[in-house]
């Protein structure tokens, strides 16, 4: 709670009217006064509080009465009423309500209490109550207080003396805080003199502000009393000590360096008053000296005094430390003073304080570095700062040499001398000796006899003083032996670590400063201020002789790991010092002595030749011959921790490592690690150094370079002890360590380093050479290693880096060949991984750079380097494949570096690249460098040495071409672009630009690239590549092609795909027919491809195929081309070429692509359905499946969808033609093309073969011939419009030729149907859809193609007559299939020629014929060609033969087209009977239906009874033909025709007709109907109503006279054979037939009489007449049947009865 919130002042004023009271209360009886005084301050107090709102300001207003009753209470002596007013006015003053003059009250009534000696602690704390809350007392009053706390510090009372010391320290200080605060108030105030005060002091300085003035006259005093003059503010001091007014000048000074520095009045003072003091009261230690007692001078002190020197001692640091600037001249005598002390001769604590002194100064380097400019650094000056630096050197080798007079404890004596109990630091000082082999547990030095043991002193950096502090001492201290030893040692690193921070802070400052400067200004040079470099050389110039020899001595003296690590450490800073400053000389004599003191004692190494001076000019040396001692190591006893072999040759056999060595070895790899930037030419004593330890010590390299212990490789070389094993891992670290900071280095330093480390590695070279001792990898290791940290300017050391590794790698050592490629192939694959800046994708010179070397290694022919190599590529691949950029033409070049003399092994690895590169790798490479992949991965389809290899690297070229078509228009604008460029370079040079294929764009070269390759690949001895080559180069081509421009593809028809089709059907030709065995090991091969031709024929079949699918997709782009007539004759030619081959696959498959080519479609399989989908779409089934399946690696991701990539490339399948290109695309000339090459096929494939049968000739297999025929139909749509008479001849000679062919017996069995099956072949129904076609396109031709139709319906008749007599090939012998024997056991055995079944192709002719005239026979053509004569005369063979024919539904086909013909053909005759065209038809017919009606042949006697119905009933139908559509038009056909036909019928109509009975009886019993029917026609045709010409009538009187001598006779024949049976009943037909014609001759008579009597011939009456006798006789017939007939013919002779009269009534007109 503050003492001004309301709370607070409540309780206040309730306190004081508390302490009144009492107050009141104690005195009412002793002190009435001072009970009145209480109770009027009571009643004041009331009054102010009611009156007042602010009333604490209103009580320090009246502070003097209310402070009143308080101090009458004190003047009463009572001990209880005085404390309890001391508390009272204690209280108020905490509360600030205490006015000056109040103040001044309070002041004197303590004064009075002092004097008699009343409460004085409680006085003491009243004055600092008073003096700190508040700033009330000034001058006189607040001298007086001071006054009264040094009086009391002078009493007899110990408790009271220390708190008044205390107090007096304290309020010296509140008067110099006052005065800070003071001037912090009035800074930005302007300065105005001060008002001068009423009662100022003469004394007093009138400038100073009045706390200001306190102080200065504060000062001043003190400053007097130390001098033991009067003082002139403090009246009433009574007495003082010259320590205690020492020590307060101390704080003073110490506390409050500012007031004297900004304030001139307390400058002078320190000048004036306090200097002069110090150097007198100095001047007893100045003049003494030990051991000699000099008379004593007229001074108080006569012989050094320990409390008032030490004193003296404190206050000069801080004289030096806050006010050299001030006291520079005063200082140099201070310094000079402390330089003094430290000499011999003075006591020992004297020098151990003035050590002590020293130390305090070596930890304010930048007072150090002040020295140095102001006196070493001016003339006629003393080099105060190297004295320094030389006087600790000379203190600590003085210990050495001077027996330690202060100590009573002997040399070698066990630490701590006779002070040691006690100080406690005197035991300090880490207590691990050297080693674990000496008795030695305290740290200490050792030389030459004289044992120093080491204390801890102060912590690093600060001295921590021990005799300093000791202010309560007043007797001289007794030192501990080593304290000063350990203060001096201290004090030197302090110095060193000192110097060295600060001018390397500086140094770090001045760098970032011109960086800074650089970056501002980057058009002007920085040029630091000279005058600080001058110091700092001057500094290090100045102190480096004394360090150095104070540092070897005491690092040779060491026995302590901790101070050895000390020592070593300040020498290395020293050294990089030296190194930044540029002082080359004191930087090598400090790394010189890091180095001998690494290596063993008498080490052989000329680079450590003493004379540091002509270091530079020395030669370097690892077999140095000159042996020298260079360690002036004493008989120590340090631990052995190895024993290892010389890298040189030494004397003596092993060399012995020291536990000091080996830490010196490591402050070595410090001083490496952390300054090699400023090593320079020092690098080659390190490296040289490092690589001998690192020797005896037995390290290898190991992964990335780092050194690892391995194993001695001779002999039992190196011995180590468990202690070194232990160390052996974290030196190697420190190694690698070292070589990683080499990538702080600047640019020059870093070339020091290589050029040292490749000196090192030819030298390791040439020592490996000769013998087979193990060689030195140090060099190489740590060449790697120090690439691998510089990565980020790699360029400035890359070539004489690998320059050199590369020639390791040629090395004859393995070890070294194997190292130097690890080192190699390490430093490309990092380098590549490295993030460079800028990157490397942005600066392709140095991505090359970095791969050059990795292209130099394929000219090495080492195999495990190669190896190496292959490996490292893959590597690269894997990490940093995506950004090769520019490097990939060298990457690719090394991958494709392969040759078959290399063996599988390397062929496999670098294939393992490749396969990745085109996986992973083909969308980051520049586009210029996929012609190489190309080029590569095709090197690597041809190498011999890997079969799988070979085709894998097809499927590579799959997936590449994939990637291209893909990325096409990336690539296609990237390489554009990089053609300009080359463009423009060729023409400044005025050189045309040089590539392959070169007129055509870059993107359509690529492909050609890749078609060439392929197709060399086509070409391989070996059969699998050369399929997975083909399919892949045409599926590539099919796939793709769409993005290649037109004149490209004019390169790729003729230089690619003609080309190949060449080569391969020169291979075909020529190949080997002997037959292979199995195909190495176990593989079994196929006998239809067990010779080179068969192998052979594959690729030819697939190469043709390719091609033709080619012209068939393309064809609308193609056509475009200027040529491509000329292609397509030659694409026709090897066709035709490999059609002709004796070689049924190769034939069979040239027809396929003919089809193909004209663009016939064959019927879609099931398993092809899958396409249609995408067809339908408009998309062709080419494009359909490489995309869906990208081939062999990853699945490439589509950008876009098939459709627009198609539209976009502008497929030419996706659009129909443009209008008015029609006629192009349907170009007669290529059609006819075709058509020729078709023919000259057909006719050298159907030419039957004319020599003797016995040679096997070859004969063309049934699908090849089918094929072929079904080519033509399509072949025919283009080629209609001139197709002629002649064309039509060739066609008939093919088809005939190819329907004659027999087939092989081998294949019957697939081709042909069971002998039973009326089917036709494939064959077969190719040629009647050929002719099918023709006849089709007759049909709705124009008129002039109407002649051909005769020659079709010749075609058609002469394979009717394959039905009855099967054509001949040439003289091949041919069996009838049920003979030829199947060869399928004697594979081999020559095979048999089997005829085809020609029937069932023979009757669908017919069935064509038949429609086909059903369609023409009005055609003039037709009727003047005579073709119904020739059908006629065609079916009068099989009609003839009848059961005779080989196929019974021959004739019955034959009959029925017969009648189907003529019921077309009669009228068309009938219609031209005058022209006379059809003369010569009718005996034809006439003939023909003779010969079928009444056949020669007998039917099978199988025959069942329907059959037998069935084939009467034909017969019937041939009858009812006649009387339908011959007879009735007798009066238009000619009269032996119709004679013929009359003849015929009765024929038929007559039973009795066969010879012999039984014929007869056959005959009979099969025409039963047939008979009937010729009866009623020519009962029909006997008479007719009306005749019309006499044409007619003659016809009907034929008829009539034929009718009835047919009755006449079969009446008799019944008559005589009813007689001749007697009682057996005669045959059933018989019967029948006399019915018939009872029934008959009734309906003759009933005709007769309807008749006109004018009408019927006379002749006729007579016939009918002569009948009657006849019938009569037929009475006596036994049949009931017969009878009732008869009856009905008899019946109507009764109108013969009467006389005709109309005949005498017409006889009479």
């Amino acid at each position: 709670m503050s003492t001004s919130s309301p709370e607070a002042v409540k309780k206040l004023l309730e306190n004081m009217q508390t302490d009144l009271r009492s107050l009141s209360m104690e005195c009412k009886k002793k002190f009435p006064p001072v009970k009145e005084a209480a109770e009027s301050g009571i009643v004041k107090i009331k009054t102010i509080a009611a009156r007042n709102t602010e009333i604490l300001a209103a009580l320090k207003e009246n502070s003097s009465e209310v402070v009143q009753p308080f101090l009458m209470g004190c003047g009463t002596k009572e001990p209880k009423i005085t404390q309890l007013c001391l508390a009272a006015i204690q209280r108020l003053m905490s509360h600030e309500v205490v006015s000056e003059a109040a103040a001044g009250n309070i002041i004197n009534m303590l004064w009075q209490l002092m004097e008699n000696g009343l409460e004085e602690l409680k006085l003491l704390q009243t004055v600092l109550v008073l003096l700190t809350t508040n700033t009330v007392v000034h001058d006189e009053v607040l001298s007086k207080a001071i006054v009264l706390c040094f009086r009391l510090h002078f009493t007899k009372d110990n408790i009271t003396n220390n708190t008044a010391a205390a107090t007096v320290r304290q309020v010296v200080t509140v008067v110099f805080e006052r005065m800070v605060a003071e001037d912090e108030r009035f800074k930005g105030i302007i300065e105005q003199p001060p008002p001068v005060q009423g009662n100022t002091n003469r004394r007093s300085v009138s400038t100073l502000r009045p706390s200001a003035k306190d102080a200065y006259m504060l000062f001043q005093d003190l400053c007097q009393l130390v001098n033991a003059d009067a003082p002139y503010w403090l009246v009433g001091m009574t007495e003082m000590t010259r320590t205690f007014g020492l020590e307060l000048l101390e704080s003073v000074l110490n506390d409050f360096p500012g007031v004297f520095l900004q304030h001139q009045e307390f400058s002078f003072l320190l000048k004036e008053r306090v200097c002069p003091l110090v150097i007198k009261l100095f001047s007893p230690n100045i003049k003494f000296r030990q051991g000699t007692s000099t008379t004593a001078p007229p001074a108080p002190v006569e012989k050094p005094y320990f409390p008032i020197c030490m004193r003296l001692l404190r206050v000069v640091s801080v004289l030096i430390k806050h006010f050299y600037s001030l006291l520079v001249t005063e200082c140099e005598i201070f310094l000079s003073l402390l330089v003094k002390f430290l000499d011999g001769e003075k006591p020992q604590w004297l020098r151990a304080v003035a050590v002590e002194s020293v130390h305090r100064l070596c930890v304010q380097p930048h007072l150090l570095c002040s020295f140095c400019q102001s006196y070493d650094m001016k003339q006629h000056s003393t080099k105060v700062f190297r004295d320094i630096v030389n006087a600790l050197g000379s203190f600590i080798q003085s210990l050495f040499i001077v027996p330690n007079g202060g100590s009573t404890a002997a040399v070698g004596a066990p630490a701590g001398g006779s002070g040691s109990g006690a100080q406690g630091t005197a035991q300090g000082g880490p207590g691990t000796g050297g080693g674990s082999g000496t008795l030695t547990t305290q740290a200490a030095f050792e030389y030459r006899g004289t044992w120093i043991p080491l204390m801890t002193v102060s912590v690093q950096g600060s001295a921590k003083a021990t005799y300093l502090e000791m202010l309560d001492k007043v007797e001289p201290p007794s030192i501990p032996e080593g304290y000063a030893m350990s203060v001096a040692f201290s004090a030197l690193l302090d110095l060193v670590r000192g110097i060295t921070s600060m001018i390397e802070r500086e140094l770090t400052m001045e760098e970032e400063a011109a960086a800074e400067f650089r970056e501002t200004h980057p058009d002007q040079e920085w040029k630091p201020e000279p005058g600080s470099h001058l110091v700092w050389e001057e500094m290090v110039n100045a102190s480096w002789c004394g360090l150095l020899a104070a540092l070897s001595l005491l690092l040779d003296a060491s026995t302590d790991e901790a101070a050895t690590e000390n020592i070593l450490k300040a020498e290395m800073t020293m050294a990089s010092l030296c190194g930044r400053v540029g002082l080359v000389t004191p930087r090598d004599a400090f790394i010189t002595a890091i180095c001998k003191a690494s290596l063993p004692p008498h080490y052989a190494l000329t680079v450590l030749s003493s004379n540091s001076s002509n270091l530079s000019s020395k030669a370097y040396s690892i077999q140095g011959q000159s042996v020298q001692i260079i360690s002036p190591s004493s008989e120590s006893h340090q631990q052995v921790v190895a024993v290892g072999q010389p890298l040189t040759a030494q004397p003596q056999g092993t060399v012995v490592l020291t536990a000091k060595n080996i830490q010196c070895m490591r402050t070595l790899l410090n001083l490496a690690h952390c300054h090699g930037a400023v090593l320079g030419t020092s690098w080659q004593l390190v490296l040289a150094t490092l690589q001998h330890l690192v020797w005896i010590l037995g390290l290898k390299p190991a992964v990335g370079g780092a050194l690892k212990p391995g194993r001695a490789v001779e002999g039992p070389s190196t011995v180590l002890t468990t202690a070194v094993m232990t160390d052996l891992p974290v030196i190697s670290n420190i190694l690698s360590r070292l070589f990683e900071s080499s990538q702080y280095l600047d640019d020059v330093s870093l070339h020091h380093l290589i050029n040292a480390l490749c000196s090192l590695s030819l030298e390791a070279m040439e020592m490996a050479y000769g013998n087979n001792k193990e060689p030195s990898l140090f060099a190489v290791a740590k060449l790697l290693e120090t690439g691998l940290v510089n990565m980020d300017r790699i360029e400035i050391l890359w070539r004489p880096l690998t320059g050199h590794l590369l020639e390791v790698c040629q090395h004859p050592n393995s070890r070294m060949r194997e190292w130097g490629a690890e080192a190699l192939t390490a430093l490309i694959k990092a380098g590549l991984a490295y993030k460079h800046d800028p990157p490397l994708a942005q600066n392709p010179r140095l991505q090359l750079l970095l791969l050059n070397p990795l292209k130099e290694l394929s000219n090495v022919l080492h195999a495990d380097i190669r190896q190496k190599q292959l490996e490292c590529v893959l590597q690269i691949l894997q990490s940093q494949g995506d950004s090769l950029g520019p490097g990939w033409p060298l990457v690719l070049g090394v991958i494709g570096a392969i040759r078959n003399d290399q063996g599988e092994s390397l062929i496999r690895t670098a294939f393992q690249c490749l396969q990745l590169v085109v996986t992973d790798f083909l969308p980051t490479m520049p586009c210029t460098c996929l012609q190489i992949v190309v080029d590569v991965a095709g090197s690597f389809g041809l190498q011999n040495q890997e079969l799988n290899i070979s085709l894998t690297s097809i499927g590579l070229l799959w997936n590449i071409s994939d990637y291209f078509f893909q990325r096409g228009e990336a690539i296609t604008q990237e390489l554009e672009r990089e053609e300009e460029a080359l463009q423009k370079q060729a023409q400044e040079k005025g050189e045309t630009l040089n590539r392959p294929f070169h007129p055509a764009p870059p993107f359509d070269c690529l492909w050609l690239c890749l078609y060439a390759k392929l197709g060399e690949l086509c070409v391989d001895p070996r059969p699998a590549v050369r399929k997975s080559a083909g399919q892949t180069l045409f599926s590539t081509i099919a796939a793709h092609g769409t993005l290649l421009l037109q004149p490209t593809w004019h390169i790729v028809v003729w230089k690619v795909l003609f080309q190949l089709l060449d080569c391969v059907r020169t291979s075909s030709t020529t190949a080997d027919k002997e037959k292979i065995e199995s195909g190495g090991g176990n593989i079994l091969i196929h006998h239809s491809r067990d010779t080179a031709e068969k192998q052979w024929a594959e690729t030819w079949v697939l190469t043709l195929a390719g091609v033709a699918r080619i012209f068939n997709t393309r064809r609308y782009l193609l056509q475009q081309l200027g040529d491509f007539f000329e292609a397509w004759e030659v694409l026709l030619n090897h066709i035709q070429s490999a059609a002709l081959s004796k070689n049924n696959e190769v034939s069979l498959a040239a027809l396929k692509s003919f089809q193909e080519i004209l663009q016939i479609v064959t019927p879609v399989k099931d398993s092809d359905k899958a396409g249609d989908a995408l067809a339908a779409m408009g998309v062709p089934p080419v494009l359909i499946d490489p995309l869906s399946a990208s081939g062999p690696g990853r699945p490439l991701v589509r950008s876009d969808s098939l459709v627009e990539r198609l539209t976009r490339y502008n497929g030419a399948e996706l659009q129909a033609p443009p209008p008015g290109e029609e006629s192009a695309l349907e170009d007669s000339a290529l059609w006819w093309s075709a058509w020729n090459t078709w023919y000259r096929t057909g006719t050298e494939s159907t030419r039957p073969p004319c020599g003797p049968a016995e040679k096997l000739a070859f004969i063309p297999s049934q699908p090849f011939l089918t094929a072929l025929i079904q080519i033509f139909p399509a072949l025919y749509q283009h080629i209609k419009a001139n197709f002629s008479m002649d064309d039509l001849k060739k066609l008939g000679v093919i088809l005939h030729g190819a329907v004659s062919v027999p087939i092989s017996s081998d294949a019957s069995p697939f081709i042909l149907p069971s002998y039973t099956e009326a089917t036709l072949t494939s064959l077969q129904e190719a040629v009647l859809t050929a002719l099918d076609v023709l006849q089709k396109a007759i049909c709705v031709g124009p008129e002039n193609l109407q002649i051909m139709y005769p020659a079709i319906f010749e075609q058609l008749l002469l394979f009717v007559e394959f039905s009855c007599k099967p054509p001949q090939y040439g003289r091949v012998e041919t069996k009838h299939v049920a003979n030829a024997k199947y060869n399928q056991i004697q594979l081999f055995a020559p095979a048999e020629w089997v005829a085809l079944n020609y029937v069932p192709f023979a009757e669908r002719s017919l069935e064509v014929v038949g429609d086909l005239y059903h369609k023409t026979a009005c055609h003039k053509a037709v009727i003047n060609e005579k073709v119904l004569q020739n059908i006629i005369k065609t079916l009068r063979m099989p009609l003839g033969l009848k059961y005779a024919c080989p196929s019974e539904s021959t004739w019955k086909l034959a009959v029925s087209s017969l009648l189907k013909v003529l019921s077309i053909g009669l009228p068309v005759a009938r219609q031209h009977a005058s022209s006379g065209k059809f003369d010569t038809m009718w005996p034809e017919l006439a003939n023909a239906l003779e010969d079928f009606l009444f056949t020669k042949s007998t039917p099978p006697d199988n025959l069942s009874i329907q059959e037998f119905q069935q084939n009467e009933s034909v017969d019937v139908e041939v009858v009812q033909l006649i009387s339908t559509e011959i007879l009735p038009f007798a009066n238009f056909i000619p009269k032996d025709f119709v004679g013929q036909i009359m003849t015929m019928l009765n024929k038929g109509s007559i039973h009795s007709q066969a010879p012999s009975f039984t014929e007869a009886e056959i005959d009979v019993r099969m025409r039963e109907e047939f008979s009937k029917v010729c009866f009623e026609t020519l009962l029909q045709f006997s008479f007719s109503n009306k005749v019309s010409t006499p044409q007619e009538g003659y016809i009907s009187r034929m008829a009539l006279s034929v009718l009835l001598k047919r009755a006449q006779d079969v009446l008799r024949r019944y008559v005589e054979d009813e007689r001749l049976s007697g009682r057996c009943p005669l045959p059933r037909q018989q019967v029948t037939e006399i019915i018939f014609v009872l029934k008959a001759i009734s309906t003759l008579m009933d005709s007769l009489k309807k008749t006109l009597p004018e009408n019927v011939d006379g002749n006729t009456w007579a016939q009918v007449i002569a009948l009657y006798p006849t019938l009569v006789e037929c009475i006596t017939c036994s049949s009931s049947e017969v009878s009732t007939a008869l009856k009905e013919a008899l019946g109507p002779f009764k109108d013969f009865m009467q006389p005709p009269v109309s005949k005498v009534q017409n006889g009479e007109s």
